[in-house]
């Protein structure tokens, strides 16, 4: 399943930022051509909105997301920018496959990816625990 397929809508200042580190070069930043392929995809499909004006059920960078597994339990990660990622506090990279499948996702979205040996997992957005742009965080 592409989990691109979707039309995802995206604030214009991510969409911003996202574009400039695939396309600037950067000194160790390494995006997998395959996923820096998928988000370009995203980024030219997103409808861009104003950060003021982005739903509260919607992905964002820097949101703080609980997804659902099929067989009910769940977890939860921050969608972050690949400097920040770490894995001991559940930061994820938006250019990892699960991050590139939360980027814009909605609440109650199904999102497949695939884990690293190729394996197909598959989560709801169960619950959007904290979005910057609804919070009123506009400086990130």
């Amino acid at each position: 399943m592409n989990h691109l397929a979707t039309e995802r809508q995206l604030s214009w200042l991510d969409h911003v930022r996202l574009f400039n580190l695939l396309t600037v070069p950067r000194a160790g930043l390494n995006v997998p051509a395959e996923a820096a392929e998928q988000a370009l995809d995203l980024l030219d499909m997103a409808e861009l909105v104003d950060p003021e004006a982005i739903a509260p059920n919607v992905v964002t960078m820097r949101s703080r997301v609980r997804l659902q597994r099929p067989r009910g339990d769940s977890f939860e990660v921050t969608l972050v920018y690949p400097a920040q990622a770490d894995a001991a506090d559940n930061s994820l990279s938006v250019f990892s496959p699960l991050g590139l499948s939360l980027l814009g996702a909605r609440l109650d979205e199904e999102l497949q990816w695939q884990g690293p040996a190729g394996e197909t997992h598959t989560a709801r957005v169960a619950e959007i625990v904290y979005q910057p742009e609804s919070s009123g965080d506009f400086n990130r």
